[in-house]
């Protein structure tokens, strides 16, 4: 009986952490979407210089990765009353505590490529 118990909450625990996992690759997936919460974590950019620092991206990829940030509150468009306009986005707080996430896999990454590639 006690071990039907404890498989039922170990599969109730672990189909909770697959549900939270789901949802934020579902918020990160894609391609460029870390790599531009990290250039935001070094501070506010404009388009062009997220653009320059993410590097090989479209700016209709660039643009519609902003605009998922952005819904998901990771980020925040702040445009200034200049002309032309200046479009400024910085990371929020809730985008913030993501940096343990990506500190975690900048270290894996390093490691990673040190493993396949010896570099």
């Amino acid at each position: 009986m006690a071990k039907k118990i404890i498989e039922k909450e170990t599969k109730a625990e672990c189909m909770k952490h697959m549900l939270a996992v789901k949802d934020a690759v579902d918020v990160l997936n894609g391609r460029w979407k870390v790599l531009i919460i990290v250039a935001l974590s070094f501070g506010k950019k404009r388009f062009r210089e997220l653009s320059k620092e993410v590097g090989n991206i479209t700016d209709k990829a660039l643009s519609k990765e902003l605009k998922d940030l952005e819904m998901n509150k990771l980020i925040t468009r702040t445009v200034y009353d200049t002309f032309p306009p200046t479009v400024e986005y910085s990371i929020t707080q809730h985008g913030i505590t993501l940096q343990k996430v990506v500190r975690e896999l900048s270290v894996w990454g390093e490691l990673h490529r040190k493993k396949i590639i010896g570099k």
